[in-house]
């Protein structure tokens, strides 16, 4: 577990990340010792490829750290909310949330969702030089393993080191270098991410998106008009837009897109039958096209045979003409002036419409994002306080008609849908709202950092300058307020569709990504396995009371949880079962993997397993234990045991 991860840190190179992606796309050009470069040079050789780019990157001061935090194991854990998760509305959700700082908790979901999130957003800090961004991120190495492990001179050390609670463009791109590498792993082989920014940050943004997912890759940047030009006039210009990009994990895999349509366009659709609202449309359109194939005869009912004029066309060829006309969606209309003749070529009193359904409409997205569609930046605004009874607990979100538009646009409505800047989750509340709109069964996970509202002065807790409202509310962080506006939104919803599927879910898991106390690491690094009495119980040491969050969750619990991640089970459908050997209880993965994670564990219940497994009673490929509650001796016992099998059974030790 965390010791493990710590040692494996250690351990962990700036291009680490990078050759574990290449070892899983090129398995043939490794090795025991690592890349066999000279039989990748000649590969190229023998396909003729002997051209090199040398091509362009961005460079910064903490690049090389920000390339090995991509690579790091987490070195905390995952305790569940108890109390909040056995809740009837959550216990069955299949939504999350974390609270916790958003690296660590992409580096546990890397292990669970790689490859299974079909769109990103995020709203990450603009770094306009304001309050929005600081550099948060705790520097995890010593001056001397810097200098190690990045190979980094004193001065870039030094360099480095003033990153801490800086707004520079280096500290910026530090901070979100490995966010975004890891974003990227989550990403199914057709999934987006979009990603939010102004002016600030936007052409780092793009080059380090570019580096990391490839120019190819990219899709658009996105311009929303989020203010109309007002208030202070500006010396210059007055900047009312922001951008989003859309970038693909491999944009040869992303099929068409479509945009919904605008209120102008649907107005256009007023007749209606028993299969919809439609509107007509010209069957014959201007064209110079001399395709015989769209220039054929048509009957209407008086049983004049009519053509179209030189200079148009019809839309599709006779065999879908008749098919269309089978199915009562062409109508003839008679008119002195439309685009057919007759069989002398005279003007035809004739013309002829396709109907088009609204239900089969869709739009074509333009870079441009329609205002009608998407809102403006205080529209988001208005929603939270409407939902906080105009208490403005939060400023500047995003509001769910930008993100109800994106997500229209870029997923699909059974889709994975992950925000590791949550905000005032607008996302999930886009998410609620689009399933209840179209009986789709999107799922959000979101993550968001505990900020405090507030900072400790003389033993007292005074408000933080935009804080002040949600503060005084009750809320003392902001992964509160998210948590609460996902619980009002959902009420919302279903107060307003009375009608709504019980499919519908307004719930979610939550989740804390904590890291243990300073006393449990002294522990971890303390403990020796051949000397079982120098740690106490390191179980408990990982009870959400001890780690000091809410919760109820006991060590067992938060261990277990943060194991599942890590051996890549989703944390809703990972079909947990309880085992009994005994009398000592514990859980695992059907057919597959047991956990053994309390201590009490001695030759009684290590004779029960035995005994289980060899009479296929239970099976299991893999049995994991939490090295600190094993004395030697019962752990050699159980090992000795498991290799006597007649069926092959790893024991995997975990501290």
């Amino acid at each position: 577990m965390i010791r493990d991860h710590l040692q494996e840190n250690e351990n962990v190179k700036p291009n680490m990340a990078f050759l574990e992606e290449l070892r899983n796309k090129l398995p043939e050009f490794f090795n025991d010792e690592g890349f066999d470069i000279e039989k990748f040079q000649n590969a190229l050789k023998e396909n003729n490829i002997n051209e090199f780019s040398d091509g362009y990157q961005l460079n910064f001061i903490g690049k090389d750290y920000a390339r090995k935090q991509a690579g790091n194991a987490p070195t905390s854990v995952i305790v569940p909310d108890n109390e909040h998760n056995q809740k009837e509305e959550n216990k069955n959700s299949k939504n999350l949330f974390f609270t916790g700082d958003n690296l660590e908790v992409l580096r546990h979901l890397r292990n669970n969702y790689s490859n299974k999130i079909d769109v990103i957003y995020i709203d990450p800090p603009y770094n306009t030089g304001k309050d929005d961004f600081v550099y948060p991120d705790k520097f995890e190495y010593s001056d001397k393993q810097l200098e190690e492990i990045l190979g980094m001179s004193d001065e870039d050390v030094s360099k480095l080191d003033a990153l801490k609670g800086s707004k520079s463009h280096s500290a910026w791109l530090t901070f979100m270098y490995p966010r975004l590498w890891l974003a990227k792993q989550l990403l199914t082989e057709d999934g987006i991410i979009l990603v939010s920014i102004d002016d600030n940050e936007l052409s780092n943004l793009k080059i380090i998106l570019n580096e990391i997912f490839g120019e190819e890759n990219n899709i658009a940047t996105l311009i929303w008009n989020s203010s109309t030009a007002g208030g202070i006039r500006p010396k210059h210009f007055t900047i009312n837009h922001q951008y989003i990009l859309a970038v693909a994990k491999d944009k040869e895999k992303v099929g068409e897109l479509k945009a919904p349509l605008s209120k102008k366009a649907i107005s256009m659709y007023n007749s209606e039958n028993e299969k919809g609202r439609y509107r007509d449309k010209d069957f014959a359109f201007k064209n110079t096209s001399t395709n015989p194939s769209q220039k054929y005869e048509i009957l209407t009912p008086d049983g004049t045979k009519i053509h179209p004029k030189n200079g148009y066309i019809v839309r599709f060829i006779r065999s879908r003409f008749e098919e269309e006309l089978k199915k009562g969606n062409v109508t003839f209309k008679q008119t002195k002036n439309g685009p057919f003749l007759d069989q002398n070529n005279n003007q035809a009193n004739w013309n002829v419409y396709i109907k088009k359904y609204l239900g089969d409409a869709q739009g074509a997205p333009a870079t441009v994002l329609p205002k009608e569609n998407v809102g403006l930046n205080n529209d988001g605004s208005k929603e939270i306080n409407n939902l906080f009874n105009n208490i403005r607990v939060f400023n500047n979100p995003k509001s769910t008609r930008l993100l109800k538009y994106l997500l229209n646009i870029f997923g699909n409505n059974n889709a994975h849908i992950l925000d590791f800047f949550a905000g005032s989750a607008t996302t999930a509340d886009a998410v609620m709202q689009l399933n209840a709109e179209d009986g789709g069964n999107r799922k959000f996970i979101m993550v968001q950092l505990p900020e405090k509202t507030y900072v400790e002065k003389n033993k007292k807790k005074i408000p933080t300058k935009g804080g002040k409202a949600a503060f005084e509310a009750g809320y003392k962080s902001i992964d509160e307020i998210s948590r609460e506006r996902i619980k009002r939104a959902a009420k919302k919803i279903k107060d307003e569709n009375p009608d709504l599927s019980e499919d519908f879910d307004g719930g979610f898991k939550h989740y804390r990504v904590v890291s243990p106390e300073k006393e449990t690491l002294d522990k971890i690094y303390d403990f020796d396995p051949e000397n079982y009495e120098l740690v106490s119980d390191m179980v408990e040491s990982f009870s959400s009371s001890a780690l000091g969050v809410p919760g109820n969750a006991s060590g067992e619990d938060t261990i277990l949880t943060t194991w599942l991640a890590e051996d890549g089970y989703d944390l809703n459908t990972h079909n947990l079962v309880e085992y009994d050997f005994a009398g000592y209880r514990t859980f695992g993965i059907k057919d597959t993997r047991l956990y053994l994670i309390d201590n009490n564990w001695h030759s009684e219940q290590t004779k029960e397993l035995l005994n289980q497994l060899g009479t296929n009673k239970v099976k299991f490929q893999s049995v994991v234990v939490y090295g600190y509650s094993f004395n030697v001796m019962d752990m050699k016992e159980l090992d000795c045991g498991l290799l006597q099998l007649n069926s092959k059974v790893e024991l995997i030790k975990r501290y």
